[in-house]
């Protein structure tokens, strides 16, 4: 399973706002829905991300193998 709990600490740790990423740069609240649901996102929305960030992807997110959560 994808989670994207990693997502949630590197906004904070950059200073970025939820509304920042949706006024400043475009995503989509549909997007930040899925996100926070750990619903599925295109690699695009992934590569926007660690733009936005300046970080890598496992700063975005984690994979758990299932049976472990």
């Amino acid at each position: 399973m994808i989670v994207f709990d990693p997502l949630w600490e590197t906004l904070r740790r950059k200073g970025v706002s939820q509304y920042a990423l949706i006024k400043e740069h475009g995503v989509s609240t549909g997007t930040l829905d899925s996100l926070r649901k750990n619903r599925s996102v295109t690699l695009n929305t992934i590569n926007d991300l660690c733009r936005i960030l300046d970080c890598g992807v496992s700063d975005i997110v984690r994979y758990i193998p299932d049976g472990e959560k």
